[in-house]
């Protein structure tokens, strides 16, 4: 999966949930897929939206009533739903709140190795510095990124690396994300 498609998912909150719970095993319906993220009724039609617009997910033709249709994932979805299950599953359900944030998951995807913040940055493409900051700075008060300084560079630099519950995660995207 290339890193653009992961900055894409995650623009919307909910997105990274229902695919883990598609790739569960929960029935494509609105009802059932409500029930097991947790989301809204808005939040979570615009997830739907959002994740048919890009391709990952189609309506079940011939199935389901037209005010409750049905849901299935496309084959680029199912290889995402299986990232999804992955990270939901070495995460806890109290990582969630942070995780669906929208540049976390591609910013743990960036520090799996030390990085600098231009380094991040850039792997990244469309991030502003801000909301690179926030997000690094999220995620090291939940003790998930670790910033230390390298004195050696001139003038001295900062080095992120995923640590904890941050290395787990990424360790899970890392392998399957690449970056252009």
């Amino acid at each position: 999966m290339d890193i653009k498609l992961l900055v894409n998912i995650t623009s919307r909150a909910w997105a990274i949930p229902i695919l883990a719970s598609l790739h569960s095993g929960a029935a494509g319906r609105q009802a059932v897929l409500l029930a097991a993220t947790g989301a809204s009724r808005t939040a979570f039609a615009q997830s739907m939206d959002h994740l048919i617009a890009i391709g990952l997910m189609e309506r079940n033709p011939g199935h389901g009533h037209p005010l409750r249709p049905e849901f299935r994932l496309t084959q680029q979805g199912i290889a995402a739903a299986a990232v999804a299950a992955r990270i939901r599953d070495v995460s806890g359900n109290d990582a969630w709140d942070l995780l669906r944030r929208s540049w976390t998951l591609p910013v743990l995807t960036a520090v799996h190795r030390p990085s600098h913040f231009n380094d991040i940055k850039r792997g990244l493409g469309t991030i502003t510095d801000r909301a690179l900051s926030q997000s690094l700075k999220s995620m090291e008060a939940r003790s998930w990124v670790h910033r230390s300084i390298d004195e050696r560079a001139r003038p001295p630099r900062s080095v992120y690396c995923a640590v904890n519950a941050g290395r787990e995660i990424s360790a899970v995207t890392a392998p399957e994300i690449t970056f252009a």
